[in-house]
């Protein structure tokens, strides 16, 4: 499977073969984020860390990946994609190596701000899948990606727990170095060279953003629906490990990553809702998004001591969320197409300002009020969303 030599134009159409390759680069890029979060205290024991400085680990490492959705996502509208993402491959594979072998704090932050950076591929995936698939095949196509990441994500924090479990912290990152390095053969011999859209300077490009935004404001709206609805997604998997350690459960992280495997089934939702964005539009499925996420929240609250209500509510929020997320990213990158990457620079940077904005007022309401805190939280963000959608109904259309 050699692709590099077809000649792509804009809605041409792109090889699925080639699709599930990247949907599967995607999930092995960005799981370089998440395979830290099981293995802090192994970490903190071997290198002597405090609970604070382990805690910093991930902290960078979604640092990191926000500076990549600010710089390099846009760089796709400019440079050549293949290039600007073997560089960032082999980049990420240094880290890798630099975080294997370190012991002070130092190099195990500066190594997880530079992954964090790097792994924001799938993010350049996404808008070449949105410029050259067929208009019919848009939304199914970008799901298929958007599947690969978000397995990638869920499915890391269980691989990287067991691997540190039998072998240490440090044997995920040696495995994830030769995934790594797999994948940039795999790139390079697989991805398109494909002309980029804009000629002017990097400088000029950054500030061609704003102008977008001013431009296509309904990109503000797709976006901010979107983040508000991860936002609550995100604060309820960061208080769910609290809930499920209190009565009835007294479980321990190892329930969590197996509910986290659950995830996974709305995760897989995406290749196959895609299909039908076209057919049935942005509008109506966000309601249908809305209304699994709130169904999510009811089945929590009624029924968060019986672990089939837990087990349901995990897959319908994951469910709801891919609906919300894929018709309205997709949605953004199409207001501009030969804008694609910075249409989807100012998608996802309002994505994951929602995100961390979600996990910091729905973690504040456990604090105080436990979990119907984190329930009231998190309905109150979808519902949000909700009236957005409402209030933008016939310019969103």
């Amino acid at each position: 499977m050699n692709h590099n030599k077809i000649i792509l134009r804009p809605d041409g159409g792109i090889p699925m073969s080639l699709t599930y390759a990247l949907a599967v680069m995607a999930g092995i890029s960005v799981a370089n984020i998440y395979y830290c979060q099981p293995l802090l205290n192994l970490i903190a024991q071997d290198c002597s860390l405090t609970t604070f400085e382990v805690n910093l680990i991930p902290v960078f490492s979604q640092v990191g990946y926000a500076l990549g959705l600010f710089t390099i996502v846009p760089m796709g509208d400019k440079y050549n994609r293949r290039n600007t993402v073997l560089v960032c491959f082999f980049t990420l594979m240094l880290a890798l190596v630099t975080l294997y072998l370190a012991h002070h704090t130092a190099l195990l932050l500066g190594a997880s701000l530079v992954i964090g950076f790097c792994s924001v591929c799938p993010q350049v995936f996404m808008p070449f899948v949105s410029v050259y698939a067929r208009p019919t095949e848009k939304e199914r196509k970008t799901g298929i990606i958007l599947s690969g990441l978000l397995i990638g994500i869920l499915g890391s924090r269980v691989v990287s727990g067991y691997v540190g479990h039998v072998f240490g912290w440090r044997a995920i990152y040696l495995v994830s170095l030769v995934a790594m390095a797999v994948s940039a053969v795999v790139i390079y011999r697989i991805f398109p060279d494909v002309p980029s859209s804009y000629k002017g300077s990097f400088g000029s490009l950054m500030v061609s953003i704003g102008r977008l935004l001013r431009r296509y404001p309904r990109s503000m709206v797709f976006s901010l629906r979107s983040g508000l609805a991860f936002g609550s997604m995100l604060g309820m998997w960061g208080c769910l490990a609290f809930r499920m350690k209190e009565a009835p459960y007294h479980a321990g992280s190892d329930v969590v990553g197996m509910l986290g495997l659950c995830g996974i089934v709305g995760a897989a939702t995406a290749a196959g809702v895609g299909k039908y964005i076209h057919r049935y539009g942005i509008r109506l499925f966000t309601l249908l998004g809305c209304g699994l996420m709130l169904l999510s929240w009811a089945l929590f609250f009624m029924f968060d001591s019986r672990l089939w209500g837990i087990i349901a509510g995990v897959i319908l929020i994951d469910i709801g969320m891919q609906c919300i997320q894929l018709s309205n990213q997709t949605a953004t990158m199409q207001l501009c197409p030969e804008a694609s990457g910075r249409m989807n620079t100012i998608f996802m940077v309002t994505y994951f300002v929602g995100g961390s904005f979600g996990t910091f007022l729905i973690g504040t309401m456990y604090s105080l009020m436990g979990w119907t805190g984190t329930v009231i939280g998190g309905a109150a963000m979808v519902a949000v969303s909700l009236v957005i959608t409402l209030a933008f109904w016939k310019k969103t259309a």
